[in-house]
């Protein structure tokens, strides 16, 4: 396997979230579109969105420097017809996974599976349909459900459920986890509302209240290296002894919380690619964006190599606290 490239920073790069496409079929109030913003246009394929080739050619080239790990986003990612394709030809050295809506998977999951797909987090915030509504601006509720039986159904393993933690849906959180520990396959993934990205700070909730009702009520917790995440198994206390962790009556829940959070920063190993076919070292910045050129592989592979060696930890060295606390930007990075 090649060795990954490290940054200045001593994290290494062994994973990369490629954005498909910025076209979506929900209008989700949280969206922030990959930190790109608001620029979802029509459903139409767009010229300016990646070929199935070049995509492909990307791929291959992070291979090259040890990337193991892809995940393909939007937008809603299942809009590309070419999809299937472009997970059948991703490197057989990578781990394949998928963001979706969940409303494409039936009548696809197979097919994915057949080409290579390997896992999938479904969006979904609400177990009931006029709250999945208001957040969404979708009525498509019962689609995402059988998107998700189908996916279970198909193979793909683990299907995990991503849930973003604002006001509008932390009334929801107890009955999601009692969700993923009641159905084999499913996990919980507890995304912490970005508002710095999103706007709207007022929707924020503070996500370490989550964080101690979890640990109260867990069986068992986990400590994952990447992101210094933490992950919970909660159900059913005797199947906390079984050898498998998610055993009938437990369920993983993992909570992603960035926000102000230098240690999640300084355990980031992802680059990320836009549909447009720019990369970018942190979700939170647009002022890293990189283009790839006409996507030839010499220029593919010298945008890698200076997007990874420009990769600065957002919080913690990007953004700095001051004497009073707050995040400021660190003059070092302003106009880099």
């Amino acid at each position: 396997m090649p060795t990954p490239l490290v940054d200045d920073f001593g994290r290494e790069v062994t994973g990369v979230r490629v954005s498909l496409t910025d076209r979506c079929n929900f209008d989700c109030v949280y969206c922030h579109n990959e930190g790109l913003g608001d620029t979802r246009g029509p459903m139409d394929p767009q010229d300016d969105e990646m070929s199935t080739d070049d995509v492909v050619r990307f791929l291959e080239v992070a291979a090259e420097f040890g990337v193991d790990a892809v995940k393909f986003t939007g937008g809603e990612p299942m809009l590309r017809d070419d999809l299937e394709e472009i997970i059948r030809r991703t490197p057989d050295s990578m781990e394949t996974s998928m963001t979706t809506n969940g409303t494409f998977l039936p009548g696809r999951a197979e097919d994915l599976v057949d080409a290579g797909l390997d896992r999938v987090n479904v969006s979904q915030d609400a177990l009931d349909p006029e709250a999945f509504a208001e957040i969404t601006k979708s009525g498509a509720y019962e689609q995402v459900l059988e998107g998700v039986r189908c996916a279970v159904d198909a193979g793909l393993d683990p299907v995990k459920l991503n849930m973003v933690v604002f006001e509008h849906t932390a009334g929801y959180v107890e009955g999601m986890v009692e969700h993923v520990a009641e159905n084999d396959g499913l996990q919980l993934q507890l995304i912490e509302y970005m508002p710095e990205l999103t706007g709207k700070p007022e929707w924020n909730i503070d996500i370490q209240r989550v964080h101690d009702w979890l640990s109260d009520i867990a069986v068992r917790v986990e400590h994952r290296e990447m992101h210094d995440r933490k992950r919970y198994y909660v159900g059913d206390a005797d199947a906390a002894s079984a050898e498998s962790p998610d055993a009938a009556g437990l369920g993983m829940v993992e909570i992603v919380d960035p926000v102000e959070n230098d240690d999640f920063c300084a355990n980031c190993g992802r680059v990320r690619v836009t549909h447009e076919g720019y990369l970018k070292g942190c979700l939170n910045r647009n002022d890293d964006l990189k283009s790839m050129g006409e996507m030839t592989k010499p220029e593919v592979r010298e945008a890698f190599r200076e997007v990874v060696a420009d990769r600065v930890p957002y919080y913690g060295e990007y953004l700095v606290e001051n004497d009073r606390g707050e995040w400021e930007i660190n003059e070092e990075y302003i106009g880099a």
